[in-house]
Protein backbone atom coordinates (compact mmCIF):
# COMPACT_ATOMS: atom_id res chain seq x y z
CA UNK A 1 0.00 0.00 0.00
CA UNK A 2 1.34 3.36 -0.98
CA UNK A 3 0.82 6.72 0.67
CA UNK A 4 1.07 9.80 -1.53
CA UNK A 5 2.13 13.02 0.12
CA UNK A 6 3.28 16.42 -1.15
CA UNK A 7 6.97 17.11 -1.43
CA UNK A 8 8.35 19.68 1.00
CA UNK A 9 8.75 23.10 -0.53
CA UNK A 10 12.22 23.70 -1.84
CA UNK A 11 13.78 27.10 -1.37
CA UNK A 12 15.58 28.29 -4.47
CA UNK A 13 18.28 30.74 -3.51
CA UNK A 14 18.21 33.95 -5.44
CA UNK A 15 21.34 35.66 -6.67
CA UNK A 16 21.22 38.10 -3.74
CA UNK A 17 20.78 35.27 -1.19
CA UNK A 18 23.70 33.39 -2.66
CA UNK A 19 25.82 36.55 -2.66
CA UNK A 20 24.92 37.23 0.98
CA UNK A 21 25.80 33.67 2.02
CA UNK A 22 29.13 33.81 0.26
CA UNK A 23 29.87 37.36 1.37
CA UNK A 24 29.06 36.64 5.01
CA UNK A 25 30.90 33.36 5.14
CA UNK A 26 33.27 33.55 8.15
CA UNK A 27 36.35 32.95 6.02
CA UNK A 28 35.40 35.69 3.58
CA UNK A 29 34.50 38.11 6.36
CA UNK A 30 37.82 37.51 8.09
CA UNK A 31 39.63 38.01 4.81
CA UNK A 32 37.83 41.32 4.23
CA UNK A 33 38.56 42.59 7.72
CA UNK A 34 42.23 41.64 7.39
CA UNK A 35 42.41 43.25 3.96
CA UNK A 36 40.73 46.41 5.26
CA UNK A 37 43.28 46.71 8.04
CA UNK A 38 46.14 46.04 5.65
CA UNK A 39 44.89 48.54 3.08
CA UNK A 40 44.16 51.25 5.61
CA UNK A 41 47.67 50.91 6.98
CA UNK A 42 49.18 51.48 3.52
CA UNK A 43 46.76 54.08 2.14
CA UNK A 44 48.80 57.08 3.22
CA UNK A 45 52.18 55.96 1.95
CA UNK A 46 53.81 55.60 -1.44
CA UNK A 47 53.97 52.25 -3.14
CA UNK A 48 56.46 51.09 -5.73
CA UNK A 49 55.95 48.93 -8.84
CA UNK A 50 55.64 45.24 -7.98
CA UNK A 51 54.68 45.82 -4.35
CA UNK A 52 51.62 43.82 -3.12
CA UNK A 53 48.80 46.07 -1.89
CA UNK A 54 46.01 43.74 -0.77
CA UNK A 55 44.12 40.53 -1.60
CA UNK A 56 42.31 40.28 -4.93
CA UNK A 57 39.61 38.13 -3.31
CA UNK A 58 38.30 41.06 -1.27
CA UNK A 59 39.04 44.01 -3.55
CA UNK A 60 38.82 44.88 -7.23
CA UNK A 61 41.86 46.22 -8.99
CA UNK A 62 41.80 49.69 -10.52
CA UNK A 63 44.17 51.84 -12.56
CA UNK A 64 47.83 51.41 -11.73
CA UNK A 65 47.44 47.83 -10.47
CA UNK A 66 47.33 44.24 -11.71
CA UNK A 67 46.46 40.87 -10.18
CA UNK A 68 48.99 38.10 -9.62
CA UNK A 69 48.81 35.12 -7.23
CA UNK A 70 45.54 36.45 -5.77
CA UNK A 71 47.24 39.71 -4.82
CA UNK A 72 46.55 43.23 -6.09
CA UNK A 73 49.99 44.53 -7.06
CA UNK A 74 51.03 48.08 -7.93
CA UNK A 75 52.22 48.62 -11.49
CA UNK A 76 53.33 52.24 -10.95
CA UNK A 77 54.95 54.26 -8.21
CA UNK A 78 52.34 56.36 -6.45
CA UNK A 79 49.77 56.70 -3.69
CA UNK A 80 47.22 54.00 -2.89
CA UNK A 81 43.63 55.17 -3.31
CA UNK A 82 40.49 53.27 -2.37
CA UNK A 83 36.82 53.79 -3.29
CA UNK A 84 34.72 51.14 -1.50
CA UNK A 85 36.20 47.88 -2.84
CA UNK A 86 38.05 49.44 -5.76
CA UNK A 87 41.79 49.87 -5.18
CA UNK A 88 43.94 51.96 -7.49
CA UNK A 89 47.33 53.66 -7.44
CA UNK A 90 47.64 57.33 -8.42
CA UNK A 91 51.05 57.73 -10.04
CA UNK A 92 53.45 60.34 -8.73
CA UNK A 93 54.09 61.49 -12.29
CA UNK A 94 52.29 60.56 -15.49
CA UNK A 95 51.91 61.76 -19.03
CA UNK A 96 49.43 64.52 -19.74
CA UNK A 97 45.74 63.66 -20.15
CA UNK A 98 43.98 65.67 -22.81
CA UNK A 99 40.62 67.32 -22.35
CA UNK A 100 38.50 69.55 -24.54
CA UNK A 101 40.05 72.98 -24.20
CA UNK A 102 40.84 76.24 -25.94
CA UNK A 103 44.45 75.95 -24.85
CA UNK A 104 46.92 75.43 -27.68
CA UNK A 105 49.37 72.54 -27.91
CA UNK A 106 52.59 71.94 -29.74
CA UNK A 107 53.62 68.67 -31.29
CA UNK A 108 55.62 66.93 -34.01
CA UNK A 109 53.56 65.77 -36.98
CA UNK A 110 53.57 62.72 -39.24
CA UNK A 111 51.63 62.68 -42.52
CA UNK A 112 49.00 59.93 -42.88
CA UNK A 113 45.86 59.31 -44.93
CA UNK A 114 43.82 62.55 -44.83
CA UNK A 115 45.28 63.38 -41.45
CA UNK A 116 48.41 64.24 -39.52
CA UNK A 117 49.47 62.17 -36.54
CA UNK A 118 50.79 64.56 -33.87
CA UNK A 119 52.88 63.81 -30.79
CA UNK A 120 51.19 65.96 -28.12
CA UNK A 121 53.22 64.62 -25.18
CA UNK A 122 50.28 62.50 -24.03
CA UNK A 123 49.46 58.81 -23.71
CA UNK A 124 48.21 58.75 -27.28
CA UNK A 125 49.05 60.76 -30.37
CA UNK A 126 46.62 63.43 -31.53
CA UNK A 127 44.94 63.44 -34.94
CA UNK A 128 44.74 66.60 -37.02
CA UNK A 129 42.32 65.92 -39.85
CA UNK A 130 42.78 67.52 -43.25
CA UNK A 131 39.26 68.90 -42.86
CA UNK A 132 40.39 70.79 -39.72
CA UNK A 133 42.89 73.05 -41.47
CA UNK A 134 42.25 76.17 -43.54
CA UNK A 135 42.80 76.14 -47.28
CA UNK A 136 44.70 78.94 -49.03
CA UNK A 137 42.41 81.88 -49.64
CA UNK A 138 40.04 80.85 -46.85
CA UNK A 139 37.86 78.84 -49.22
CA UNK A 140 35.20 76.77 -47.46
CA UNK A 141 34.66 73.59 -49.45
CA UNK A 142 34.95 69.82 -49.25
CA UNK A 143 38.55 68.64 -49.24
CA UNK A 144 39.42 66.88 -52.49
CA UNK A 145 41.99 64.29 -53.49
CA UNK A 146 44.15 67.09 -54.87
CA UNK A 147 44.21 68.65 -51.39
CA UNK A 148 45.32 65.33 -49.92
CA UNK A 149 48.20 65.17 -52.37
CA UNK A 150 49.34 68.62 -51.21
CA UNK A 151 49.22 67.88 -47.47
CA UNK A 152 52.97 68.30 -47.14
CA UNK A 153 52.63 71.92 -48.24
CA UNK A 154 50.92 72.47 -44.85
CA UNK A 155 52.87 70.18 -42.50
CA UNK A 156 55.67 67.73 -43.19
CA UNK A 157 57.14 64.98 -41.02
CA UNK A 158 58.76 66.33 -37.83
CA UNK A 159 57.26 69.80 -38.30
CA UNK A 160 56.22 71.63 -35.15
CA UNK A 161 52.65 72.90 -35.04
CA UNK A 162 50.28 74.62 -32.66
CA UNK A 163 46.70 73.36 -32.35
CA UNK A 164 43.80 72.98 -29.93
CA UNK A 165 42.05 69.88 -28.65
CA UNK A 166 38.76 69.80 -30.52
CA UNK A 167 37.27 66.59 -29.12
CA UNK A 168 38.05 63.30 -27.39
CA UNK A 169 36.83 59.91 -28.60
CA UNK A 170 35.70 56.96 -26.49
CA UNK A 171 38.97 55.10 -27.12
CA UNK A 172 40.97 58.02 -25.75
CA UNK A 173 42.19 59.33 -29.11
CA UNK A 174 42.46 63.08 -29.53
CA UNK A 175 41.15 65.27 -32.34
CA UNK A 176 42.93 68.57 -32.99
CA UNK A 177 42.25 71.68 -35.02
CA UNK A 178 44.38 74.73 -35.75
CA UNK A 179 43.89 78.18 -34.23
CA UNK A 180 45.58 81.58 -34.25
CA UNK A 181 47.99 82.74 -31.56
CA UNK A 182 47.49 84.94 -28.49
CA UNK A 183 49.44 88.02 -27.57
CA UNK A 184 50.67 88.67 -23.99
CA UNK A 185 53.92 90.41 -22.94
CA UNK A 186 54.59 91.99 -26.34
CA UNK A 187 55.45 88.61 -27.90
CA UNK A 188 53.32 85.63 -28.84
CA UNK A 189 53.11 83.27 -25.87
CA UNK A 190 51.27 79.96 -25.80
CA UNK A 191 51.03 77.89 -22.61
CA UNK A 192 50.10 74.31 -23.47
CA UNK A 193 48.49 72.10 -20.83
CA UNK A 194 50.72 69.26 -22.04
CA UNK A 195 53.83 71.01 -20.70
CA UNK A 196 54.98 72.72 -23.90
CA UNK A 197 55.48 76.50 -24.00
CA UNK A 198 55.73 78.43 -27.26
CA UNK A 199 57.40 81.86 -27.29
CA UNK A 200 57.70 83.49 -30.71
CA UNK A 201 57.73 86.71 -32.67
CA UNK A 202 54.53 88.75 -32.60
CA UNK A 203 52.22 87.73 -35.44
CA UNK A 204 49.88 90.30 -36.91
CA UNK A 205 46.20 89.54 -36.50
CA UNK A 206 44.76 87.61 -39.40
CA UNK A 207 41.25 87.40 -40.72
CA UNK A 208 39.02 84.83 -39.12
CA UNK A 209 38.61 81.38 -40.59
CA UNK A 210 36.49 81.37 -43.72
CA UNK A 211 36.92 85.04 -44.65
CA UNK A 212 38.40 86.01 -47.98
CA UNK A 213 42.05 86.94 -47.87
CA UNK A 214 43.05 84.43 -45.18
CA UNK A 215 46.68 83.62 -45.90
CA UNK A 216 46.83 79.93 -45.00
CA UNK A 217 50.18 79.50 -46.75
CA UNK A 218 51.74 82.08 -44.44
CA UNK A 219 50.15 80.54 -41.34
CA UNK A 220 51.35 77.00 -42.16
CA UNK A 221 54.76 78.06 -43.46
CA UNK A 222 57.83 76.40 -41.94
CA UNK A 223 60.11 79.26 -42.95
CA UNK A 224 61.43 81.49 -40.18
CA UNK A 225 60.68 85.20 -40.43
CA UNK A 226 63.53 87.64 -39.77
CA UNK A 227 63.59 88.79 -36.14
CA UNK A 228 65.00 92.16 -35.15
CA UNK A 229 67.20 92.70 -32.08
CA UNK A 230 64.45 94.24 -29.94
CA UNK A 231 62.10 91.32 -30.54
CA UNK A 232 64.87 88.80 -29.89
CA UNK A 233 65.66 90.42 -26.55
CA UNK A 234 61.97 90.39 -25.58
CA UNK A 235 61.66 86.69 -26.44
CA UNK A 236 64.80 85.78 -24.47
CA UNK A 237 63.62 87.86 -21.51
CA UNK A 238 60.28 86.01 -21.43
CA UNK A 239 62.04 82.64 -21.72
CA UNK A 240 64.36 83.44 -18.81
CA UNK A 241 61.41 84.56 -16.66
CA UNK A 242 59.64 81.28 -17.40
CA UNK A 243 62.77 79.32 -16.43
CA UNK A 244 63.00 81.19 -13.11
CA UNK A 245 59.33 80.60 -12.29
CA UNK A 246 59.61 76.93 -13.24
CA UNK A 247 62.72 76.56 -11.08
CA UNK A 248 60.67 77.78 -8.10
CA UNK A 249 57.76 75.44 -9.01
CA UNK A 250 55.36 78.31 -9.73
CA UNK A 251 52.25 77.46 -11.84
CA UNK A 252 52.43 79.60 -14.97
CA UNK A 253 49.72 81.92 -16.27
CA UNK A 254 49.86 84.66 -18.87
CA UNK A 255 48.94 87.28 -16.25
CA UNK A 256 51.74 86.14 -13.94
CA UNK A 257 54.34 86.22 -16.72
CA UNK A 258 53.23 89.71 -17.75
CA UNK A 259 53.66 90.99 -14.19
CA UNK A 260 57.07 89.33 -13.89
CA UNK A 261 58.07 90.87 -17.23
CA UNK A 262 57.06 94.35 -16.02
CA UNK A 263 58.94 93.86 -12.74
CA UNK A 264 62.14 92.89 -14.56
CA UNK A 265 61.85 95.99 -16.76
CA UNK A 266 61.20 98.27 -13.76
CA UNK A 267 64.21 96.85 -11.90
CA UNK A 268 66.38 97.29 -15.00
CA UNK A 269 67.71 93.74 -14.69
CA UNK A 270 69.84 92.60 -17.59
CA UNK A 271 68.57 89.61 -19.55
CA UNK A 272 71.47 87.35 -18.60
CA UNK A 273 71.12 88.32 -14.92
CA UNK A 274 67.49 87.17 -14.70
CA UNK A 275 68.70 83.61 -14.21
CA UNK A 276 70.85 84.68 -11.27
CA UNK A 277 69.69 82.91 -8.09
CA UNK A 278 69.37 86.13 -6.07
CA UNK A 279 67.44 87.94 -8.80
CA UNK A 280 65.20 84.91 -9.27
CA UNK A 281 64.27 84.84 -5.60
CA UNK A 282 63.59 88.59 -5.66
CA UNK A 283 61.35 88.16 -8.69
CA UNK A 284 59.30 85.42 -7.03
CA UNK A 285 59.07 87.45 -3.81
CA UNK A 286 57.92 90.71 -5.44
CA UNK A 287 55.54 89.79 -8.26
CA UNK A 288 52.05 90.94 -7.14
CA UNK A 289 50.27 87.85 -8.44
CA UNK A 290 52.53 85.59 -6.34
CA UNK A 291 52.18 87.80 -3.25
CA UNK A 292 48.39 87.49 -3.50
CA UNK A 293 48.64 83.67 -3.46
CA UNK A 294 50.32 83.59 -0.06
Amino acid sequence: MFTISALPSRHIASGDDYYDKVRHHPDVMNLEFEADDELNSTASRLTSPGEPITSSQAFMRGHGTFVEDEQVIASVAGTVERVNKLVSVKPVKSRSRRSGSRTNYRGKSKVQNKRWKVDVNSRQDGLLMLSSVNLPGGVQRRKLESDELQMRTFFEESDLLVAEVQSLFSDGSISLHTRSLRLPCGVDLILGLNGYIWVSKHVKEINQVGEEGFDAEAVYSNKNDPIDTTTSRAIIRVCNIIRVLARHHVPLTDHLIEQAYEWVIDQNIQIVDILNEENGESLVANVPALIARR
